[in-house]
């Protein structure tokens, strides 16, 4: 799949990325290489392949799931910047 100056133009200005005229030459000829890259992949057969989430076949220890100290709001909300209620008070993030 080939990538034009267009839609280098296109992608950088949906991303809010300023680059340069003389720089999207480049970016296109880079960006077309990469997906000549991952077309290659999807020739590689991989129908007896097992899926896998680790390159280590490793196990998780995992701990008991028993219930601490964690039930006293008192004692949770004690290091808290600002309490009320009974919850942490944080700044407002979304209008």
């Amino acid at each position: 799949m080939a990538i034009d100056v267009e839609t280098v133009r296109k992608v950088a200005a949906l991303a809010h990325i300023r680059e340069d005229e003389a720089r999207l030459a480049p970016l296109a000829a880079e960006l077309s290489a990469i997906m000549g890259w991952i077309e290659q992949l999807g020739e590689v057969d991989t129908i007896d392949v097992e899926p896998m989430t680790s390159a280590v076949a490793v196990a998780l220890p995992l701990r008991e799931d028993v219930v601490t100290d964690g039930g006293d709001p008192a004692v949770v909300l004690a290091n808290a910047p600002s309490a009320r209620d009974g919850f942490f008070v944080v700044p407002k993030v979304v209008e």
